[in-house]
């Protein structure tokens, strides 16, 4: 039986990945994004702003319920503690952590009510440790982790499970965008942050493709995963066997 899949920040990256495997296994699947998608089953938002995730969440009900969410969308900013403005802190924390509560908040019951559901953060290596100079990312990927084991433990007894994925690097726009916020923070080459700074720590050094992650999702997603909840699953190319 086909299921709704709802994945945020669907326009690219590992987004994009994930919209495109559950569709190819034949799920019906509700993108989201602030960049204009095309077809129906879109829809537009700004994450940051409360009241745009509730329409959105709104709009998913109004569309028959979803029983997989999938938590992809964020972004990043680089810059030392004393430099991180305030108002980009609270944009990301808004992103990353108050919309994936805001939607889990408002499709959740309906989970519950019907007996099984999927709820999968996208997280990161960071939602375990921290690099410098990404205090509101590592913050939100973090908090990211503790909303998913509660809610491994809330839906738990109702068939609903909650996982986060914790990748390092993946070839995303993200990524290739902190390139240059690196290299002037640390003082080196642009062509050196990928081998000096990103892959540094991992045991196979190269960067994941966003089709690994969706291929994960789609697990979690399945009644194979039935017993895997609260988890941070990595997918970090050894960088944690230090």
């Amino acid at each position: 039986m086909a299921r709704t899949v709802l994945v945020t920040g669907a326009a690219s990256g590992i987004g994009a990945a994930i919209a495109k495997a559950f569709e190819k296994v034949g799920d019906r699947v509700l993108r989201v994004d602030r960049t204009p998608l095309k077809g129906a089953d879109t829809r537009v938002a700004n994450l940051e702003e409360p009241s745009e995730v509730e329409q959105v969440a709104a709009w998913a009900v109004e569309q028959g319920g979803v029983d997989v969410l999938v938590n992809n969308a964020g972004f990043q900013h680089v810059a030392p503690i004393e430099d991180f403005p305030l108002e980009l802190w609270q944009r990301m924390l808004g992103v990353m952590l108050t919309a994936p509560f805001l939607l889990t908040k408002a499709l959740l019951p309906r989970m519950k009510e019907q007996g099984w559901g999927r709820i999968i953060n996208i997280g990161s290596i960071h939602s375990q440790v921290a690099s410098p100079y990404k205090a509101g990312y590592v913050s939100a990927k973090h908090g990211l982790f503790g909303l998913t084991k509660v809610t491994a433990l809330e839906g738990g007894p109702f068939g609903v499970t909650a996982n986060l994925i914790c990748p390092a690097y993946v070839r995303t726009p993200l990524v290739e965008g902190q390139v240059a916020d690196q290299a002037k923070n640390l003082g080196i080459p642009e062509d050196e942050v990928i081998e000096k700074v990103m892959l540094e720590p991992a045991a196979i050094k190269r960067l994941i493709e966003p089709e690994e992650v969706a291929r994960l999702a789609l697990f979690l997603a399945s009644d194979a995963a039935g017993a895997i909840t609260g988890a941070c699953l990595p997918m970090d190319l050894g960088w944690m066997a230090r």
